[in-house]
């Protein structure tokens, strides 16, 4: 897989009152992402070519991929599919990368969704609302050891156009 290929199509960055070591423990950990993540908790075998797997409370897969890059704690990439059929195949691989800076006595967190092919802006708008909604909850969990319990609307934006292609959606 050529990742140059790979256009960003969304990027966050945040800065945490945390250590890096402590952010990458967050972003790998089941029992953290559980907590900020909605309850959903990740699997990860860290290597490249590792598994990566994202599990909806109820123990389903959510999300699957692969590892790409793995240089802890300074940076993690994995390809990230929602697992809806047809999705993959209509809007092509996705990747999400977490970069970790320490700036100062904090972390600098930049969390970049790129994909293979150019998506619209409703395609793009369920990741648009939900990363700051997780990156903000991780970063009060770190900070507090609370999580921000943001109230969240589907994406009906980003359904509605799938629905229009054809892609069945939970």
């Amino acid at each position: 897989m050529n990742i140059d290929q790979f256009k960003p199509a969304i990027v966050y960055t945040i800065y945490i009152a945390s250590t890096p070591e402590k952010v990458w423990e967050a972003l790998i950990s089941a029992e953290f992402t559980r907590k900020y993540f909605h309850g959903f908790a990740v699997e990860i075998d860290l290597k490249v070519g590792g598994a990566y797997v994202l599990r909806a409370p109820d123990g389903s897969v959510h999300i699957s991929g692969e590892v790409i890059e793995c240089d802890p704690p300074r940076k993690l990439t994995t390809t990230f599919n929602v697992n809806w059929d047809g999705l993959a195949e209509q809007l092509g691989m996705e990747i999400v990368t977490y970069e970790i800076e320490r700036a100062g006595d904090a972390v600098r967190l930049t969390m970049t969704e790129a994909h293979e092919r150019q998506l619209s802006d409703d395609i793009l708008s369920g990741g648009r609302a939900g990363w700051p909604a997780i990156l903000s909850s991780l970063k009060s969990l770190l900070e507090t050891g609370e999580p921000l319990v943001v109230k969240m609307e589907p994406p009906q934006r980003m359904l509605e156009a799938l629905k229009k292609m054809g892609i069945a959606t939970p």
